[in-house]
């Protein structure tokens, strides 16, 4: 293992054995005494715990009703999980934790929160009627061995199903959010209107924006003409929601192991399917460097936090008119942000929500706020400044010992190898089941320019390639890394057959396919086979 050491003052270094554990003790020795001091638990989010550093990587989903959130997770995993419902009517009723485990089964709720090894500990907060709601089912999948997916409740229409959940629906999937690695929003392609709770919901992970991405579901249900109105109008409503010049990623597919109902987009569906697995496959290796990302975040928001309540202590009065001193302090918050931020020369985007923090406020006891204490936020200062950077050092280390660290079996085997993989038999792999070399198709055509150019000894120079080559229009850079491929014998001369391939390699570029970074053996034109062997 790896191992990183600080010095403070005359005391022993502190050793890290991994990311994980340089997490914890910085959490515990740096941010959590100023967390603690300055009620932000009251306020933010729970204390965190070691399960929280501990845990594989989570992907959340969230959608309406019936736009498949059960049947994506059946479709990834290849099998049925316990408590899995899937219709047409709003099925799923609770938030189910799929995880990995030796055993099948099912953990109810309030099992689940005292369990110190599974991350929700802190979700007993939000009392019995969620936990009712919240169970945890364990399977022995491949899939799950390298990420946990959780599966939440449709979200309905109207201000009278949200009510009737008896818990906050909006809180506990921003409960969610911060602990989560990957946030997939789903969109039925016959249904996008956003509805007020679905609405609430997307604000509430508004901070979480990096982690969001959207699957436009079912689109093999309509056409093409169809297809591109949905898609723009569900960037329209996005838009108007999310309100960030970035736009969020969105896959368009059918994620089900059901045959296609229109398959004129079989190729855009297998190509967004492939890089939205390609982006879940990335985060057991991303997890270090997202917690740690996420433990900065935390870090910046409870300094901020400690700025405000000292300064609304230091405003109090230490006898009469606390009350009316009070009122007065939470309504004029936004002018005390406005100060804090010349003052300490903080960004406006690391404070809290003005009418959240000020709804907050109105049930504390500010007589009971501690006084601006600097050692505190020297200590995060220090972890910001010194340790971050040290433990940066050692995700990399991480990283690079564990290259190969992805998520693996289910749905993410089925186009791995073999001919029905992405991009098998186009491009640059066109004719690689064939005996015959696939550029002699087209060969006596490109023979025909190939001797107008007048070859010496049956080659023609690089110069003379050149003039007949940038009249694809494309650029020298292309160009270039065709002429290196194309030049098999490193001669600087093109044969015929060389030349026939340069051409081949232009049209493949031409079709919109990439050209690959190593000429393939079924490629190399027959003559020069033999040398290669």
């Amino acid at each position: 293992m790896f191992s990183w050491s600080k010095r403070e003052g005359k005391k022993d270094p502190e050793l890290f054995q991994n990311v994980s554990e340089g997490l914890k003790r910085l959490y515990r020795t740096k941010l959590f005494p100023l967390e603690d001091t300055y009620h932000f638990h009251d306020f933010h989010s729970p204390a965190l715990e070691d399960a929280d550093f501990d845990n594989k990587p989570m992907v959340l989903l969230v959608g309406q009703y019936s736009t498949g959130k059960t049947t994506f997770i059946r479709h990834l995993m290849e099998q049925d999980f316990p408590g899995m419902r899937i219709g047409p009517e709003p099925t799923t009723d609770s938030f189910i934790a799929v995880m990995y485990g030796e055993q099948e089964g099912v953990i109810p709720g309030n099992a689940l929160v005292v369990d110190p090894k599974k991350p929700f500990r802190k979700l007993n907060a939000f009392g019995n009627a969620f936990l009712n709601r919240f169970m945890c089912a364990q399977l022995n999948n491949p899939v799950l061995e390298s990420i946990s997916i959780i599966d939440t409740p449709g979200i309905l229409s109207g201000e009278k199903q949200r009510i009737s959940r008896g818990y906050d629906f909006a809180a506990v999937l921003e409960w969610f959010a911060e602990r989560v690695d990957r946030i997939i929003l789903l969109f039925d392609a016959h249904k996008l209107d956003i509805s007020d709770e679905f609405s609430e919901v997307i604000k509430a992970l508004k901070n979480h924006e990096d982690k969001m991405r959207v699957v436009l579901n079912k689109a093999d249900q309509i056409s093409t003409q169809q297809l591109m109105r949905v898609y723009g109008a569900l960037m329209w409503s996005l838009g108007k929601i999310i309100n960030t010049p970035e736009v969020v990623r969105v896959y368009i597919g059918s994620f089900w192991a059901q045959p296609l109902l229109i398959a004129d987009n079989r190729k855009l569906f297998e190509a967004e399917e492939q890089d939205l697995f390609h982006d879940i496959q990335s985060l057991p290796r991303n997890a270090a460097l997202r917690k740690l990302n996420d433990l900065i975040k935390r870090a910046r928001l409870a300094k901020v936090h400690a700025y405000i309540i000292s300064a609304l202590k230091k405003e109090m009065p230490s006898v009469f008119g606390k009350d009316s001193k009070k009122k007065e302090l939470i309504n004029n918050l936004g002018a005390i942000y406005e100060k804090i931020q010349k003052e300490h020369n903080i960004s406006p985007g690391d404070f809290p929500n003005l009418k959240k923090m000020q709804e907050l406020l109105a049930v504390q006891d500010f007589t009971r706020f501690p006084v601006f204490k600097p050692k505190l936020l020297e200590l995060v200062e220090d972890m910001l400044g010194s340790d971050i950077a040290k433990l940066m050092t050692l995700v990399r280390k991480e990283e690079a010992a564990m290259p190969s660290q992805s998520v693996k079996g289910g749905a993410f085997e089925g186009t791995m190898n073999g001919p029905f993989g992405h991009g098998y038999g186009e491009g640059a792999g066109e004719g690689i089941d064939e005996l015959e070399w696939i550029v002699g198709r087209d060969k006596p055509s490109y023979d025909e320019i190939f001797y107008t150019l007048s070859p010496i000894n049956g080659k023609i120079s690089g110069a003379t390639a050149k003039k007949e080559m940038v009249k694809s229009k494309l650029p020298n850079t292309v160009l270039g890394k065709v002429w290196n491929l194309a030049d098999v014998d490193k001669d600087g001369y093109l044969d015929d057959e060389e030349f026939a391939l340069a051409n081949h390699l232009i049209k493949v570029k031409l079709e919109g396919h990439e050209l690959p970074a190593k000429l393939p053996v079924h490629l190399v034109p027959p003559s020069k086979r033999q040398e290669q062997n």
